[in-house]
């Protein structure tokens, strides 16, 4: 598995797998699959409310910790220096794990700077690898990085053909932050998956549009999420690593782009409201 070097040293598998959505009962079972496919990477949240299944899932793969990188993150109610303390002790046991491997905060709100005091703490104690965050505009990322001792390792944002976020990817990098995918398949809106486009460069290659939005992320360094249930799927969508884009096919994808969000903005006052006001 190819892998991304974090600006702390820290090497992050490129492709990982996301949990979000998959039913608490069908969780554990999904990661045991995902990992058994070759997946070391394995994404998940405090708002996804299946910690615990995703710690059964490991623990029941039979492989070891040291080769798996888990990721999880502080929902909105928790982003402050106690929420941290407090939240993250409970995600460890849930869990079951001494370390993650990366922690973010998951939305740019409440008492961001607190909490980012808190997960320096954690990290330099050797309780997180790295630290990052997650759908935080540039110049919220920059602004954390400038006022605090830890430079955020990653910031998790929607990235996919129809929103591909070019010039803020280029921006992190400019910081030292690496960008990370979530949602590079648009949950299939707007007819994704049969996009013509993405359908004849799939099959120049006998790949399908999943793995053509896989590959294409890959070739940026782009670490990217992708979820699924079904075991042929994680097969398919790890199967990335032998065929390569042209710059005709890079082109033709960059057509796509119509430079929104294909669900909401992170900066709608509405919204921000919706998700503070989610409970967990």
């Amino acid at each position: 598995m190819k892998t991304v070097k974090l600006n702390n040293g820290v090497d992050v598998p490129i492709l990982g797998f996301g949990v979000f959505q998959i039913e608490p009962e069908h969780t554990a079972q999904a990661v045991k699959d995902a990992i058994k496919a070759g997946y070391r990477h394995i994404d998940t949240a405090q708002s996804y409310m299946n910690e615990r299944e995703v710690g059964i899932g490991i623990k029941e793969s039979n492989v070891a910790r040291e080769e798996l990188f888990i990721t999880t993150k502080i929902w909105i109610q928790n982003i402050s220096y106690e929420g941290v303390m407090k939240s993250f002790t409970a995600s460890l046991e849930a869990l079951d794990t001494d370390y993650v491997d990366l922690l973010l905060l998951h939305q740019p709100y409440n008492d961001v700077y607190g909490a980012w005091r808190a997960m320096e703490e954690l990290y330099k104690a050797g309780k997180i690898r790295a630290i990052g965050i997650s759908n935080f505009a540039v110049d919220r990322a920059v602004d954390l990085a400038v006022f605090n001792e830890v430079t955020p390792a990653i910031n998790q944002i929607e990235i996919n053909p129809f929103q591909q976020q070019t010039e803020i990817i280029a921006a992190l990098r400019e910081e030292g932050i690496a960008p990370q995918a979530w949602a590079p398949f648009a949950e299939g809106q707007n007819g994704i998956f049969t996009n013509p486009v993405l359908t004849k460069i799939g099959e120049k290659y006998g790949k399908s549009v999943a793995q053509v939005i896989l590959r294409w992320l890959v070739e940026q360094d782009v670490i990217v999420l992708a979820k699924t249930v079904k075991p042929e799927r994680m097969a398919e969508n790890i199967n990335v690593f032998d065929f390569e884009l042209t710059d005709e096919d890079k082109t033709a994808i960059a057509t796509l782009n119509v430079g929104s969000s294909q669900f909401f903005s992170h900066s709608d006052p509405v919204m921000i409201k919706q998700l503070a006001s989610y409970k967990i």
